[in-house]
């Protein structure tokens, strides 16, 4: 396989996936790749139904620490975890027809024949809150969304358009994606 020249160009990076631990590093290997070949700018087309909150939040974090300009476009769905990571971007976009699906977090059910007790239970509750707390405090402090509101969207499983992305700081602007003839771009592709 041929490198693709990246020295002070804008490069985009193409991920249609759920966020999990496969899926993440792969997506951390291309950017880090980007940052090491010297990209001056990096655009995340980013279509997700969410996943993982560990990996969502490692993402985020990853994200926000690369040198080169992150900006972010939602070409499709951001769901659930997948609002965290596309809000990584100081830059975001949205196309016309995308959505963005928020809900509160979910604990997985115990495997098998597995029981819980009141002090499981209260475990998992702590953690569910623990994470929600932290998707919450991001959503807030990345967009023009109140406290109120972000709970609100937990309790409530709301999907919204990219018009109400704008209206709430979620996005900067409504426009397609246009990707520059011989631009560099990756693809992430995963087996599902």
């Amino acid at each position: 396989m041929t490198a693709i020249p990246m020295e002070g160009t804008t490069v985009y990076v193409s991920f249609s996936a759920e966020v999990n631990a496969h899926t993440t590093e792969s997506l951390i290997a291309a950017m880090a790749n980007c940052a090491m070949q010297g990209a001056a700018e990096v655009h995340l087309l980013l279509s997700t139904p969410g996943g993982s909150v560990m990996n969502g939040m490692n993402l985020y974090n990853v994200l926000r620490s690369f040198p080169f300009k992150l900006v972010t476009h939602n070409v499709g769905n951001v769901d659930s975890i997948g609002n965290v990571v596309f809000l990584a971007a100081d830059t975001r976009y949205a196309c016309a027809h995308s959505t963005f699906m928020f809900h509160g977090v979910q604990s997985r059910r115990p495997q098998g024949n597995n029981r819980l007790g009141a002090k499981d239970l209260r475990e998992r509750l702590r953690s569910v809150d623990a994470d929600e707390k932290r998707m919450g405090s991001i959503i807030e402090e990345r967009s023009n969304l109140t406290h109120k509101q972000v709970l609100a969207l937990f309790r409530e499983a709301q999907t919204r358009d990219a018009a109400y992305a704008v209206s709430s700081g979620i996005v900067h602007q409504v426009r397609d994606v246009q990707i520059p003839a011989g631009s560099p771009v990756i693809s992430l592709v995963f087996q599902r």
